[in-house]
């Protein structure tokens, strides 16, 4: 198999994936919206400021990842860039921790004796998404090695290109998530 092949058969692959996250938190969304109909158990509360914030670091990560394939057209270095994207995929993780942590504060749990339906799908919904940005902030972190050691051009990109996509569909799937959330 020649490598233009392999690398549109990794493309599709990453699609199938993200088609299968999405139909994921889709059914998540679901129940979340059939469950809140039950206004009797659905305790309302305010989101923290944390989660507003990790959402435009999250958005601003994936703007400056578009700069990346005219850097390496000009045949400039792109470490800073991927290294700055990974440093803020690492703040997001960090404001939603700390959200977390405000929830739990204010009497928001996840599961036991003071937990609610509500605060249970919040926590399921953020903790699933901060698992698949796991695997975003891994993928950037190889990036951020290789494009230190000069490995990436603009002939030679899949795995930055792969990151990148995944990347953008974690950032809208987080906008989505915190849309939901926050005015749902």
């Amino acid at each position: 198999m020649d490598i233009a092949l392999r690398n549109i058969v990794k493309k599709q692959l990453l699609w199938v994936a993200l088609v299968s996250i999405s139909m994921f938190f889709a059914s998540m969304l679901s129940a979340f919206i059939v469950e809140k109909a039950d206004v009797v158990n659905w305790k309302v509360f305010i989101l923290p400021d944390q989660f507003e914030i990790s959402t435009g670091i999250i958005i601003l990560s994936s703007f400056l990842l578009f700069f990346i394939k005219p850097l390496l057209k000009k045949k400039k270095s792109i470490f800073g860039l991927v290294f700055i994207v990974l440093i803020l995929g690492l703040l997001f993780s960090y404001f939603q921790i700390k959200g977390w942590q405000q929830l739990t504060n204010e009497g928001v749990y996840l599961t036991g004796a003071g937990s609610n339906v509500a605060g249970s799908f919040l926590y399921i919904l953020t903790l699933t998404h901060l698992l698949h940005l796991v695997g975003g902030l891994v993928g950037l972190c190889i990036s951020t090695i290789k494009s230190k050691q000069n490995l990436y051009s603009i002939n030679n990109y899949l795995g930055l290109e792969l990151t990148a996509i995944y990347w953008h569909f974690l950032t809208v799937l987080w906008v989505i998530l915190f849309a939901f959330l926050k005015f749902y």
